[in-house]
């Protein structure tokens, strides 16, 4: 299994959605997560419906810091992908086990 960590500055809606997506449309090959530098306290209502209309289980979704995925008892992961310009810019912490980390920037909804 791959797990893959999608990172935004706020992580409500662009890495939200980049979650739901693999782990629905890549269900028993990868693993997605999400985290923000700054996260809000709520997911956006339109990542929310997005999930809902792809049958997702939005009470696993909340907006989380980058700081969890980076602790040593964290899930490994293996690829590291920014989904913002301005959280492609910013000092990432150091991840655990050196994952390959790329930037695939996308508009916020």
């Amino acid at each position: 299994m791959v797990n893959v960590l999608f990172l935004c500055t706020h992580n409500s809606a662009r890495s939200i959605v980049a979650e739901v997506l693999l782990n629905t449309l890549a269900k028993g090959k990868f693993t997605g997560f999400s985290a923000g530098s700054s996260p809000k306290t709520d997911v956006n209502p339109i990542a929310r419906e997005i999930a809902e209309e792809m049958r997702y289980d939005t009470k696993k979704l909340y907006s989380k810091s980058w700081d969890e995925f980076a602790k040593p008892n964290a899930p490994k992961m293996h690829i590291v992908i920014t989904v913002c310009d301005s959280a492609a810019k910013e000092m990432c912490p150091i991840w655990p086990g050196h994952p390959l980390q790329v930037h695939w920037g996308f508009k916020d909804p």
